[in-house]
């Protein structure tokens, strides 16, 4: 059984592999443009590919099918709600983001207020990628890896401490070696080929989860079963005691969702890639679509989990892995172990490209050396890359034993989150807020948000409202302090964008309708499953 696994595994994840070279090895790795834009080439299908997949991995597979066996289905809020900010990223964000030509978020900040302005949140991007959120994905990486191709009897290594640091360097090197030798395309590729089979995959662990829960009789026995055992856990209205609150949703979760879809360097820089706003706008609004089916592949495999082995023993984060390794046939696991493979890849070399990007075009380029070539700018981000990456895999392993990965992510996220949403908001929907503001509201909502979180007495304030509830409070008051200091010490003129020519702004005629029906059926999937 290990041979088989172990065989399909290592088969599917070559050919992924070599498809991509194929696809990309002509390409223009040596420009900035290239390197990091993929030559302002993209078309929809590659733009959603790589969007869902960059979005798509560990940490969700693993993190939030563990929130839904702690919750149930309440914790679809983070994809459903990202369906909403999706709609603004394609018809607000997106535009504006394409006329200034940037390739990075920070260098719009630069053109709004002022250079420190794009460095601060360079700056804060670049800590909170090689804290937060590359440790994140290589370690549930890693867990989700040990439970699906049970590594610990495939190797014979005894010590979870040995083999977690092992899982965690391997899976990191690969992912280094495709983010910092291939660029931007050819992470777009390699996303999109895996894309297709984490959705494939994703749904199979589905009919045969729900094939076990009825025993062999049928999927839709199994779903009958499901609705019966645990009527609580398929109500999509969270209670004040779960990790979704009904409430947050219109808060903290709506702006967390809202900076991570449209203004999160990691997302849009693929967006920043479009052939035209057009191609741009069609990607955005199908990821949107397949966010729609999230709650499918990444909540009810937690709640079929719960269903099978909450009597086991068995830990929230480890529920999916468990799943997998105890439904799939051996064949399956090894390709969906491949393809797990893939969404870790994924997301560990779209953050480090997004990464290297912000360090050579807003650091190296932007304080160090201003005079470089494009080779040394393109040279300055790899060697940039490996050290962050190195960074990461020490980090990644001592993340264990945090309750709910998932969680932990969204509230270690808000720090840096909320704050730079504000600021980009702000500095796209006014015109005399002058950069002195731009960068009180950065260090101090960052400042803040930790503060409640880590700082006695202020942590008491998240505690008595939810910590959601809490961000979005910090949220409206750095949107009101750059207010008033934009009334009371304004700009000397009215700040204008100008069209940097780059891209053809010409809208998709389909964009406004396409984003009305996502909306709506947003609202109709949660009045479905209101208990």
């Amino acid at each position: 059984m290990h041979a088989l696994t172990l065989a399909s595994f290592l088969f599917f994840t070559g050919l992924v592999a070599f498809i991509t070279w194929r696809i990309t090895r002509r390409d223009d790795h040596s420009s900035t443009s290239g390197y990091f834009l993929a030559g302002r080439t993209l078309t929809f299908p590659l733009i959603a590919g790589s969007l869902l997949m960059t979005n798509l991995s560990t940490e969700q597979m693993v993190g939030l099918n563990g929130a839904a066996f702690a919750d149930g289905l309440s914790v679809m809020a983070w994809e459903v709600v990202a369906v909403i900010a999706l709609v603004a990223l394609a018809l607000f964000f997106l535009p504006r983001f394409l006329k200034s030509g940037i390739a990075t978020l920070p260098q719009l900040l630069e053109i709004r207020f002022d250079k420190t302005t794009q460095l601060i949140t360079n700056i804060i991007f670049l800590i909170a990628y090689a804290v937060i959120l590359l440790p994140i994905i290589l370690y549930s990486g890693a867990i989700g890896l040990q439970g699906m191709l049970d590594l610990q009897g495939l190797t014979g290594i005894d010590s979870s401490t040995t083999l977690l640091w092992l899982t965690v360097w391997i899976v990191g090197i690969i992912g280094s070696v495709y983010a910092l030798f291939g660029g931007l395309r050819t992470v777009a590729v390699s996303d999109t080929l895996n894309g297709v089979g984490l959705l494939i995959g994703g749904f199979v662990i589905v009919y045969f989860g729900l094939q076990a829960v009825s025993g062999g009789t049928g999927i839709m026995e199994g779903w009958s079963i499901l609705k019966e055992a645990d009527p609580d856990k398929l109500n999509s209205i969270g209670g004040a005691e779960q990790q979704v609150p009904f409430f947050t949703l219109f808060t903290g979760v709506f702006l967390i969702n809202l900076f991570y879809w449209s203004t999160n360097q990691q997302i849009i820089q693929r967006t920043f890639a479009a052939k035209n706003l057009a191609e741009g706008q069609k990607g955005v609004l199908l990821t949107g679509l397949f966010k729609l089916l999230g709650p499918l592949y990444l909540v009810l495999p937690g709640i079929i989990a719960y269903h099978l082995y909450a009597d086991q023993g068995v830990r929230a984060d480890e529920a999916y892995g468990h799943l997998v390794f105890n439904v799939l046939p051996p064949y399956l696991t090894g390709f969906f172990a491949a393809v797990m493979v893939g969404a870790i890849l994924s997301s560990f070399n779209s953050a480090l490209n997004s990464t290297t990007t912000i360090f050579s075009l807003g650091i190296y380029k932007g304080v160090l050396n201003k005079e470089a070539t494009e080779e040394q700018v393109v040279k300055s981000g790899k060697v940039f890359g490996w050290i962050m990456a190195i960074l990461t895999m020490i980090i990644a392993p001592l993340l264990a034993g945090q309750d709910s990965l998932f969680g932990y992510l969204q509230k270690m996220n808000a720090i840096y989150f909320i704050p730079i949403l504000a600021v980009v908001l702000v500095g796209l929907l006014t015109k005399r807020v002058p950069p002195m503001a731009a960068k009180i509201a950065l260090v101090g909502g960052c400042l803040l948000i930790a503060a409640g979180y880590f700082v006695p007495p202020f942590t008491l304030l998240p505690q008595i409202m939810h910590e959601f509830h809490f961000v979005a409070l910090v949220f409206v008051l750095l949107v009101v302090v750059m207010l008033i200091i934009g009334k009371l010490r304004p700009r000397e003129t009215d700040w204008i964008q100008e069209h940097s020519g780059d891209v053809d702004l010409t809208p998709w005629k389909g964009a406004v309708p396409a984003g009305i029906v996502l909306v709506v059926l947003v609202i109709v999937m949660y009045i479905s499953f209101a208990g």
